[in-house]
Order: C-alpha cells, then sequence, then structure tokens
C-alpha cells in the first residue's frame, strides 16, 4: 500500500508530465494560431459576434485590431528565430489580431503626392515591437521627406511619420523590458547603434549607424509600424494617445532645445515660429519652465492662439516695421537670455543676434531648406553670443517631456483628421495656413 506522502508524490509527477505536454503541444500550435488569426481577419466566412453583428465590427475587440477598447487583451510575442519558426509566438488567454495587410500613407517618388493605399503588415525582428499605431502628429519635417530637400538620403518608397503613438501587439525574443499591450511611442529616432562613443555619452541622435523613422526606415502613417524596442517612448496609460503623439517628435525637439539654451526660471525667451507645429509646444513648456515668453509669428489667428497658450508678448513680423526693436522693448531693453528659431524660413536665423542679449545663446532648431544662420563676427565675439544647434532629444528627454504632459502643464491644440487626409495636410502646411498642430487617426 503506498503511502500518503508517496501517492502526493506519484500525483505530483503525473500532474508534471500532463503540464509538460501540454505545453509542448501549446508551444507546437502557436505558429498555427498566428496564421489563423491573420486569416480569420480577412476572411469573409467567419463567425460574427454580437458586438459584430451590432456595430458592424467597428467596437468589436476580438475582431478589430483598431478598436480602442483591445489594449486590455493583447498577450501574444513573435519571436523571430525561436524553435517554433519564425514567427512563433507564446499566447495565453487571447491573442491580438494582426492582419497580413493594413492602411498606410506611401510615398512613391520624391515631389509626388502620398499614395492611401494598403501593404503588407511589418513582422518585427529580434530586438524589435510591432505597434498598433493609434495616432500620429504630423511634423514639418514629414514635407521635408517628401520633398528630398535635405542633404540627407531617404528611403524610397517611404511611409513617413515619426510622432506615432499606439499599442505593442508583437514582440521579438530578444525583447524584455517591453510587454504586449504596452503604450508605447515612435520617435524620430528609430534606432542607434547603443555601442559608440556617442550612444555611451547618451547623445544617440548623433550615433552614425542611427536610423530615422519615417526617413531612413518607414514611419508611423501606417496602422502597423515596427520599432526597436530600446527607442520606443514609454507612454503611460493614462496619457491620451491621440494628445501625446506630438510629444513625441514636436514636444521633445523644443524641450530639449530650452534645456540646451541654459536659461533659467524667470529669464526671457524669444520663439520665432512661435504659432506653428513646434511653436506652440515651446510656449507651453517655457512657461513650464518659469520663463517669460515673447512670441514671434505672423497673422492674428497665430498671435491668437500664442496669448491662449501663454506667451506675454506677441511681435507680428507681417505688420512689424523694427522687429528688432519690439523685441528689445518687450525684454527690458536689453534683448531675450534665449532665443529659440523654430521657423522653416530663412530670415528669423538671420536677424536673432541682432536682439539676443549679451552672453544669450540662440538655439536652432528649424531647418529651412539651403539656409545658413548669419552673425556679425565682431559682435558674437564681443557680446559673447553662443550660437548652438539642437536636434532631438535622447531617451531620458524623452520620458522628461512626456511627463510635462501626464501632469496637464502640456496642452496645446491640435486637429484630429482621417490618415486618408495626409495629402490636404500636407497642402496646407505648404501654404502656411496650419496653426497648432495636426493628428492622424489610423482608423479611418
Amino acid at each position: 500500500m503506498l503511502s500518503s506522502s508517496n501517492v502526493m508524490r506519484t500525483g505530483i509527477l503525473r500532474t508534471g508530465r500532463i503540464a509538460t505536454r501540454n505545453t509542448a503541444l501549446l508551444a507546437r500550435s502557436a505558429t498555427a494560431q498566428i496564421q489563423t488569426t491573420r486569416r480569420n481577419f480577412s476572411s469573409s466566412q467567419r463567425t460574427l459576434c454580437a458586438s459584430c453583428a451590432t456595430s458592424g465590427g467597428q467596437s468589436c475587440v476580438r475582431h478589430n485590431p483598431n478598436s480602442r477598447a483591445s489594449a486590455g487583451n493583447i498577450t501574444t510575442s513573435f519571436s523571430a528565430n525561436s524553435s517554433l519558426g519564425k514567427t512563433a509566438a507564446y499566447a495565453t488567454a487571447a491573442t491580438p489580431i494582426i492582419p497580413n495587410e493594413q492602411w498606410a500613407q506611401v510615398l512613391e517618388e520624391r515631389g509626388g503626392a502620398v499614395q492611401y493605399k494598403k501593404i503588407p503588415v511589418p513582422t518585427p525582428g529580434s530586438d524589435e515591437v510591432l505597434i498598433n499605431v493609434k495616432y500620429s502628429g504630423v511634423c514639418h519635417t514629414d514635407l521635408h521627406a517628401v520633398n528630398g530637400d535635405w542633404p540627407l538620403e531617404s528611403k524610397m518608397p517611404l511611409v513617413g511619420g515619426h510622432e506615432g503613438a499606439g499599442i505593442v501587439v508583437a514582440r521579438g525574443e530578444l525583447v524584455k523590458d517591453v510587454e504586449i499591450g504596452d503604450h508605447v511611442g515612435l520617435k524620430w529616432l528609430h534606432g542607434s547603434c547603443m555601442s559608440c562613443e556617442q550612444c555611451r555619452q547618451s547623445n544617440e541622435s548623433l550615433c552614425s549607424e542611427a536610423s530615422l523613422s519615417g526617413y531612413t526606415v518607414d514611419g508611423s502613417f501606417q496602422q502597423y509600424a515596427v520599432g526597436k524596442a530600446a527607442h520606443v517612448a514609454r507612454i503611460p496609460k493614462d496619457c491620451d494617445l491621440a494628445g501625446v503623439a506630438p510629444i513625441l517628435c514636436a514636444g521633445l525637439t523644443v524641450y530639449k532645445a530650452l534645456k540646451s539654451s541654459g536659461v533659467r526660471p524667470g529669464q526671457s525667451v524669444v520663439i520665432a515660429g512661435a504659432g506653428g507645429g513646434l511653436g506652440v509646444f515651446a510656449i507651453q513648456y517655457a512657461k513650464a519652465m518659469g520663463l517669460r515668453v515673447t512670441a514671434l509669428d505672423g497673422g492674428d489667428e497665430k498671435r491668437k492662439v500664442c496669448t491662449e497658450l501663454g506667451a506675454d508678448t506677441f511681435v507680428d513680423f507681417k505688420t512689424s516695421t523694427d522687429i528688432v526693436g519690439e523685441i528689445k522693448n518687450a525684454t527690458g531693453g536689453l534683448g531675450p537670455d534665449a532665443v529659440l528659431l523654430l521657423a522653416a524660413s530663412e530670415k528669423p536665423f538671420q536677424q536673432a543676434s541682432q536682439y539676443v542679449k549679451s552672453k544669450g545663446t540662440i538655439v536652432c532648431v528649424g531647418l529651412p531648406a539651403n539656409a545658413f544662420v548669419k552673425a556679425p563676427v565682431f559682435d558674437t565675439v564681443v557680446r559673447e553670443i553662443n550660437i548652438k544647434g539642437s536636434y532631438v532629444g535622447n531617451r531620458q528627454d524623452t520620458a522628461e517631456a512626456i511627463e510635462f504632459y501626464r501632469q496637464g502643464l502640456i496642452k496645446a491644440p491640435y486637429k484630429i483628421v482621417g490618415l486618408s487626409e495626409l495629402q490636404k495636410v500636407y497642402d496646407m502646411m505648404i501654404a502656411g495656413n496650419v496653426a497648432g498642430r495636426y493628428v492622424v487617426d489610423t482608423s479611418r
């Protein structure tokens, strides 16, 4: 007769063998499960659930990958080179539905119009995640990618966009610190080597091997995008994805520039291009950092926007007969402690040295094509003027910029349109008729 301890031991061993067999069966079927969910998405023969029947599938968590309600049900991860196969996965309670195709805006040739069309959904590599992009901000840099007017070769055909906010639906086998279901952002800096001198000093954007979202690799103007796990921005789940999307480039860029300027609370800053897509964020970050803000831009609409966002003074370059004099008058007669040049035209880059305070700092951020910064050598030396460039921020800058937003300190105006309307947004940007920021919704 077996003792009670032996019976228990035997039961545990038998249960363990059954569990091991079940785990192996789950593993062997994982790839088939992924393939089945992809097929089911496009199959017109699938059985609809109650949500599909009542909403046409638009709000169904199980069958619509773009449903906002699907975030909590994502528990699947790709494994690029595991024994289960190239796109094998582990699964628990539910599996996200990842279609074979998706809607995207594709630039086929430089200088042309973008095409709203279906393209394949990419598969993440071993160190990457697949993001179901919900929203993406539209940046002036995207126009440079379209026009090809920078001295930097871009990918072609190209899916632009680098302010994408969404949900992780798959990850490569080496990814350990990003979970399925996490909210993340796709930034301008897609990836870097992480081992060179610049990367070791947290200057990842200066890495010679850096890849750029929406420029050298496909970006966020698509429903599913791949991002390097080490570089995607972590977005707290209490942040609105549409609102936080522009922070991933516009907010981050101006926040880094303000840090680079060295200004301290109580000092003053002039923001040239204050009513544009970068400027509306720069005003708010500057005010949140305790600075006095003079906004430089043109037109009544931009005056209204800048004033509502907290600018202390507005100088209208369209109507002013003495821009330098007005700026000095607005800053105590001595000029501002710092100037942020965010404009998309060259002239502000030629004027800044005329009104910045002695020992002040001029930070070049905007990238007008073929433009030059101009400053008298004598004044630059004798008045100890600092002129510097500021590129995008690093991963720590990103976390800090997002935290300002999470705390409710950044509420720049933005307008949501469908991804299908991207070309219309570009046309408005070219005409200079955009105040604030546009955000595209990838579901329409």
